[in-house]
């Protein structure tokens, strides 16, 4: 997607849900991390495919898993934000749950724009994307948007508990 704020809605729609099983701050760091490739390109109007390398499933497991092991390390430090934030309630992920996050939601990042980029080749080397067309764009915006929606739900639904004991 063209505008990473589009990642966000499955990033809070399938995170926020399956915060027991994964990191949830790494799964929506992941779901936008990989449009760093895009932006550079853009900004730096380099030679180079929008969609390049990072845009592929072999490097969404490279880059989820790294993000996955320096989000672990940095557990202590951003443990507080993420509680403040309400995405976490106990520190008591371990190493795999990090890991998860991060190469689940680089994947579903890859996933979602494979089927509006033809010159993404997702199961790089080979050159073909047999997931463009899959859907028409709109409607991958129109689900994106509708799970923004269902993702902001539940997370204002989710208890403040962890709001009052630290204030």
């Amino acid at each position: 997607m063209p505008f990473t704020p589009f990642h966000f809605g499955p990033a809070l729609c399938i995170g926020l849900p399956l915060r027991k099983y994964i990191h949830p701050p790494t799964f929506i760091l992941a779901n936008i991390l990989l449009d760093i490739e895009p932006l550079t390109v853009l900004v730096t109007r380099v030679n180079y495919p929008l969609h390049g390398y990072f845009h592929t499933f072999i490097a969404a497991i490279v880059v989820g898993a790294a993000l996955g092991f320096a989000m672990f390390f940095l557990e202590r430090i951003l443990y507080p934000s993420h509680r403040k934030l309400r995405l976490e309630q106990e520190a008591t992920f371990k190493k795999t749950h990090f890991i998860a996050a991060g190469v689940f939601g680089t994947m579903l990042h890859v996933l979602f724009d494979s089927s509006l980029y033809g010159e993404i080749r997702p199961f790089y080397p080979l050159t073909i994307n047999p997931l463009y067309g899959s859907a028409c764009s709109i409607e991958i915006y129109l689900i994106s948007v509708g799970m923004g929606v269902f993702g902001i739900i539940f997370y204002s639904l989710l208890p403040t508990r962890a709001l009052r004991d630290i204030a």
